[in-house]
Parts: C-alpha cells; structure tokens; sequence
C-alpha cells in the first residue's frame, strides 16, 4: 500500500484539502488521515470507496496509482493485482471461445453457405 499513501496526500494536496477537512468528511480523526498518508495504517474498504468519491478519481488509481486515463476494454481486460497489469480476462482465446462469444459469425458462415448453395443449382 505504498502507492496509497502517496496517491493519498497528492490527491488531498492537489484538492486544496487538510487533514482535519478530509477527517471531518470521513468521520474519522486526523490522526487516522496522517497514518494514512505516513503509510503506517490503511482504511477499510468503505473509506476507500468514500476517498475515490470525494476525489473523484477510480480506485486503482488511489490505492495503486494506476492512470486510468488510458481506456481498457473491461469486456476483454481485468487488472491482476500481483502483476499489477491488465491481462486478459477470459486468458489466451481460442477458436471455440471465439465462436461461442460471437455467435454472429455462425449466422454469417451459415447464411453464406446457403446462398453458394443455392447459386450452384
């Protein structure tokens, strides 16, 4: 989580807040807000979610410091958080997994064949 506490005191920097404003928004004391930022303690997983809202920002880029503005097709990507990279969700695809996510391609192939049919005689 060392990501975090700087992602943590730059978004709270850049947003003109303090520790005690950030504190009183999240119902908890300074304190908790500069262990935080020190990187000797993290919040829960709901004060994340509350500090990704008031900054306005995804949550792989406050807690891991990833810069979402690049967009990922999430259909065909997922982040791995060992590697913390996006790799393909469904892994390498193969023919099989290709037709079975895109059933049009039968309809077309099908279609085809009927009309070459019907042309030959």
């Amino acid at each position: 989580m060392i990501e975090f506490s700087k992602q943590l005191k730059k978004y709270r920097t850049e947003g003109g807040i303090t520790q005690d404003d950030l504190a009183g928004k999240l119902y908890v004391t300074r304190q908790a807000i500069s262990k935080w930022e020190s990187g000797e303690s993290t919040p829960d997983l709901n004060n994340l979610v509350k500090l990704s809202d008031i900054f306005n920002v995804s949550l792989d880029s406050l807690v891991l410091g990833i810069d979402n503005k690049s967009k990922v097709d999430s259909d065909e990507f997922v982040l791995d958080p060992v590697s913390n990279q996006y790799v393909r969700r469904y892994g390498k695809m193969n023919f099989w997994d290709f037709i079975s996510k895109n059933s049009w391609v039968i309809i077309v192939l099908a279609s085809l064949l009927f009309w070459a049919s019907m042309m030959l005689h």
